[in-house]
């Protein structure tokens, strides 16, 4: 990229559509008008938490922080410790908020109402390639958060790469995962911004909201979800509109699945793999391939034992936590994250194909294996798994995984619970599911 500066919005005509609420579409000339309202309220400073719940109102306040020359900071959770520890980092840390009024203490800005705009086509701004635009962060082996800097050059790149890939331009996205998640914030954020894509400004978490969400908005129309929300809509069995592609992320996706989400609502079903430090780095449809094909001008070359990615988008060489197999160039197999590899008894296999053959039983709405910490010596390792299969006893669950999986990963104990406590993304926190056990110590076959 050569320019030493990019336009805040590649949306080419005022009356262009970036956003769908509930009372109609957003033009660009109005959303440049809502964020020149809000940089304008903008106190001294330099880094903003921006919290807003509404997805148009989050890309408002991403948009004035990154012309106000702002870094929008991205945290995993909004827990007193998180915002604490970044307030701490970031004395002049501003929260932006949507009505819910900011967290943790610290002073906070509200999304005024949408400023008035004229007919005159309003200016475009332009943000320095080189800017810093937000800060992300991932969790190590230690817990200690590690911030990983997006500069406005390797975001447009992204949100560019993406919509090439998923055919997205002048679609409208209606998002179950938050904005502030890198997933989110990817695939219905920044390929709003640039990518000609338009989005729905909920986050609709219900299967009755996610289709009444898709009904206030036109075709062209994609739903940007997760495997735990989309197996929940196709239970649901509730009518879904027309669809045009759906793109799922954040958890492995099983076959079964993405055939049975493209046989009952009648559309493509694509992943992204990627994580925090990276960016997204790859797509693939589940029912045509198990290989994924990397995007724009990403690659991956060898590091160490494995593999790190660079190009595209990626600042720099960034080691990958996943273990890969390159097909060719452009394509390789994912055989999962070296922290999910598990040998027992010299067997092996993966927490992410276990909690696949788990969730694929029938009656099964959700699930998960647990590796525990190190045994002693002298100990065996038994896996743990949690399950929430109100119709089926600990006999049936066990039985059809013994048809699935060798009996060494069979899970000891295995308990029955009404919700796993998956998070805003829909993940499995560590930390949350050892709490769960705990709380069922003694509990399960």
């Amino acid at each position: 990229m050569n320019a030493s500066t990019l336009p805040l919005t590649d949306h080419p005509r005022p009356d262009s559509v970036i956003a769908w609420r509930a009372d109609g579409p957003v033009s660009r000339n109005q959303f440049l008008a809502d964020v020149a309202a809000l940089a304008a309220l903008f106190p001294p400073g330099g880094h903003v938490l921006n919290t807003c719940q509404d997805r148009y109102h989050f890309l408002v306040g991403l948009a004035a922080a990154a012309v106000a020359g702002r870094v929008s900071l991205l945290p995993p959770n909004l827990t007193d410790e998180t915002v604490a520890r970044l307030s701490a980092g970031t004395p002049d840390l501003l929260c932006i908020h949507d009505g819910q009024g900011a967290v943790g203490g610290l002073p906070g800005l509200a999304i005024p109402p949408s400023a008035p705009v004229g007919a005159d086509p309003l200016p475009v701004p332009r943000i320095p390639v080189e800017r810093v635009i937000a800060h992300v962060y991932t969790s190590g082996s230690t817990g200690v958060p590690g911030t990983h800097t997006k500069t406005w050059g390797s975001l447009v790149v992204n949100g560019l790469a993406e919509a090439e890939r998923l055919g997205a331009a002048g679609h409208v996205l209606v998002g179950t995962v938050p904005a502030q998640h890198m997933y989110g914030f990817e695939s219905t954020v920044l390929i709003c911004l640039h990518g000609g894509a338009a989005l729905w400004h909920g986050r609709p978490f219900y299967p009755a909201d996610i289709a009444a969400a898709l009904a206030a908005v036109p075709q062209p129309r994609a739903l940007i979800t997760t495997p735990f929300h989309l197996r929940a809509l196709l239970d649901a069995e509730v009518a879904v509109p027309p669809l045009d592609f759906i793109l799922s992320a954040t958890a492995p996706l099983s076959e079964a699945l993405a055939r049975r989400a493209e046989a009952d609502l009648g559309a493509p079903l694509l992943e992204i793999y990627g994580c925090t430090e990276t960016g997204q780095l790859a797509s693939r449809r589940a029912t045509a391939t198990r290989a994924w094909q990397l995007l724009g001008d990403v690659r991956l070359v060898a590091h160490g034992d494995g593999h790190a990615a660079r190009g595209g988008h990626v600042d720099g060489t960034v080691p990958l936590s996943d273990v890969l197999e390159p097909v060719d160039e452009r394509h390789f197999i994912l055989h999962g994250r070296n922290a999910d590899l598990i040998n027992i008894a010299g067997k092996r296999t993966s927490l992410a194909y276990l909690n696949e053959q788990l969730g694929g039983i029938p009656g099964v709405e959700d699930g998960a294996f647990l590796m525990p910490d190190d045994e002693p010596d002298d100990h065996v390792t038994r896996l743990r798994a949690a399950v929430v299969a109100p119709g089926l006893t600990a006999r049936d669950v066990l039985a059809a995984l013994r048809q699935r999986i060798d009996p060494v990963f069979l899970p000891r104990p295995l308990i029955f619970v009404a919700s796993l406590p998956r998070n805003a993304a829909s993940k499995l926190p560590r930390a949350e599911l050892l709490a769960l056990f705990a709380a069922h110590a003694g509990v399960g076959k």
